[in-house]
């Protein structure tokens, strides 16, 4: 990529991101370029699609979120590495209002261009959930699809100004429902 297509790629992804987090993943394509002082054409050139724009913002944290399970199990007990992950996940989530109903869709559409990022998500939790299992301390009536759907519901939560503040103590709820120590 030439150095001034570089230079507008990375200016469309740090205003993107300030912009998707203030005003959800339907925010103006439009106001993303003018704030990132480009033309529309230039933001269409790389990212023909709102998903590609969406794809390009969610991949590095969803990665991070797929590394940190590898870490998580090298590091913590099995139920609290499946805790952690799905205390991170919501997290990681909140940071962009909106985007849970992309990556739900994601999931289910080869063609997506979010479906990879999602597909190496949901793996890094079904092996934690699994590692859990092995060693007793989860329920064995869920699989990585139940709890991919569990954290994308707790992310939406977090989404919803009534029980915003609330999040985090039904992320509690819910991995002490999944957890049996």
């Amino acid at each position: 990529m030439r150095a001034d297509a570089r230079k507008n790629y990375d200016q469309l992804l740090a205003v993107a991101r300030v912009v998707v987090a203030e005003q959800g993943a339907d925010a103006s394509l439009r106001d993303i370029a003018r704030k990132a002082g480009v033309g529309l054409g230039t933001l269409y050139r790389h990212f023909p699609t709102r998903e590609a724009l969406l794809e390009a913002l969610l991949r590095a944290g969803f990665d991070q979120l797929a590394a940190r399970a590898s870490e998580l199990e090298s590091s913590s007990s099995p139920g609290d590495a499946l805790a952690s992950w799905l205390r991170e996940f919501v997290a990681g989530a909140a940071g962009y209002r909106g985007v849970v109903a992309s990556m739900m869709a994601a999931i289910e559409d080869p063609e997506s261009a979010l479906h990879a990022s999602c597909v190496t998500m949901r793996a890094a939790g079904a092996r934690l959930l699994a590692r859990a299992q092995a060693a007793g301390v989860a329920r064995t009536d869920i699989d990585g699809a139940d709890l991919f759907a569990l954290a994308g519901a707790l992310a939406w939560l977090g989404d919803q100004p009534s029980v915003a503040s609330r999040a985090d103590h039904l992320v509690g709820v819910i991995a002490g429902a999944i957890l049996t120590n």
